[in-house]
């Protein structure tokens, strides 16, 4: 049976087990306290007694992680998530503690472990800068996938328990996306002289789009003919998305999931560029298109049956909506760069691209009157939760406009702070007739549309472009 033996201010418990080639071994668990080592004496010997017990690994956590990639892994993530993993277990997880085997591994030591990584400089990726340290979502990264490798070898029989479960991990602040406001967005617009990028933009505001939709879309999944137009049902159709993958990803996956991939110019390249499905079943959707969006859509078709014509042979044709001249894929970072130097040239709000996305959700929120399941099937959100709880941006005009009803109601009008002493009860509310409007002849509504859009100058705004008003 096990037993406790304390050790200066450490306690230990202290039991015997017979390996897989039969053989006695003794094996010490360090705990951070005489509780915690009550507790796991418990355990052992409750799991000695049912027969569920499960000796020790002489394996170390980079053999395991290793074949937690080739059994998990390759079954179940996506090629960027398995190049994404891989990163953060060949720069930070190897090399720190990869040599440490499975049952030395406990909470106090992985608590160690993250407060050491803060420490630790990172791995420059994606253009972030050599010298910075690892940041604290790093870091939470890294204890995610960890604790999923650990709940594996628990489910595999490898470990008895899960030893990051109970790990202290650094906190990490959330800051939330910077976006435009519509009046940012229609004047950005106005100052942008490139149809390929204005193009970009707008489709990325009016159709929520992910920049891998956005340059992945192909023109076999665009409805802008001129019925279509005038009836207010054109659309566009997500079903892919154009990615870079990497070829240790596609050698160990093979390619599931890979629809087309692109020939590589140099052949030295250790990525290739692929369109692919998209990463949940809930991003292919259909996402109907303001009627000003429709027909910068028909002019960008116009230019390329333009260059396929002048070019002939020499045209690549990927039936690409946002290809370059020649007719290959755009890549992210040209749309990048061109979108930067827009917000450099004209002193504009610093965002990032995807915050488009962010814009466009919180509008569509706003002027559906907060339906939430519409907004999710332009988004394509597997959960409604992160429509209202990522992308839902607060809007300061909307804050205004609260701040100003409050005054109406409860402290009488426009009365100033001097004037006003004390709080009005509100008035008792009536119920609302079924239909508010109905009573209202055209110019009574009118009036009243009037109205709440001087209440609101973002909606005006927005209303204004998405109607497709030139300048």
């Amino acid at each position: 049976m096990a037993s406790i033996i304390k050790r200066k201010t450490k306690y230990s418990v202290v039991y015997t087990y017979t390996d897989s080639s039969g053989a006695k071994r003794q094996k010490w668990e360090t705990c951070g306290s005489h509780a915690e080592a009550k507790k796991r004496k418990a355990e052992i010997e409750h799991q000695i007694d049912t027969g569920v017990f499960i000796p020790p690994s002489a394996d170390t956590l980079s053999d395991f992680l290793d074949e937690y990639v080739s059994l998990y892994g390759v079954s179940t993530w996506a090629p960027s998530t398995f190049d994404g993993h891989k990163a953060l277990i060949d720069n930070y997880i190897k090399p720190i503690i990869g040599d440490v085997k499975l049952d030395d591994i406990s909470p106090r030591m992985m608590t160690k472990f993250y407060k050491d990584l803060q420490t630790v400089k990172a791995v420059p990726r994606y253009g972030h800068p050599d010298g910075e340290l690892i940041s604290p979502s790093t870091i939470r990264e890294i204890h995610k996938l960890l604790r999923n490798a650990f709940n594996q070898a628990v489910k595999w029989e490898i470990m008895a328990r899960n030893p990051v479960q109970n790990a202290t991990v650094p906190k990490a602040e959330k800051h939330e996306r910077d976006i435009w406001d519509a009046q940012t967005l229609m004047k950005a617009l106005s100052l942008c002289d490139d149809p390929f990028l204005s193009l970009a933009i707008n489709l990325a505001f009016a159709c929520s789009l992910r920049m891998g939709e956005l340059l992945g879309l192909t023109w076999n999944c665009v409805d802008i003919s001129q019925d279509s137009i005038d009836n207010d049902c054109a659309y566009i159709y997500i079903d892919k998305e154009l990615q870079r993958i990497s070829r240790e990803s596609l050698a160990q996956m093979g390619e599931k999931g890979i629809m087309f991939k692109f020939p590589t110019v140099r052949g030295c390249n250790s990525t290739v560029l692929a369109l692919k499905e998209p990463k949940t079943r809930t991003s292919v959707r259909k996402v109907f298109l303001p009627r000003a969006v429709a027909e910068m859509l028909v002019e960008r078709k116009k230019t390329v049956d333009e260059l396929k014509e002048l070019l002939g042979d020499e045209y690549r044709d990927y039936d690409l909506v946002f290809a370059s001249t020649q007719g290959t894929p755009t890549e992210a970072n040209f749309i990048n760069r061109a979108f930067s130097k827009l917000i450099q040239d004209n002193n504009l709000p610093k965002v990032v691209f995807h915050s488009l996305r962010h814009t466009s959700t919180t509008y569509k929120l706003k002027l559906s009157g907060g339906d939430i399941k519409a907004v999710q099937g332009d988004t394509g959100h597997a959960q409604a939760t992160m429509v209202t709880e990522r992308y839902a941006h607060i809007l300061d005009d909307d804050r205004r406009v609260n701040a100003a009803r409050f005054q109406k109601e409860f402290y009488g009008g426009g009365g100033t702070a001097e004037t006003t002493t004390a709080v009005e009860a509100p008035r008792e509310q009536q119920p609302p007739a079924s239909d508010p409007l109905q009573n209202l002849d055209a110019a009574a509504k009118q009036q009243l549309l009037l109205k709440l859009l001087a209440e609101s100058p973002d909606m005006a705004a927005l209303l204004t472009a998405l109607a497709g008003r030139s300048a």
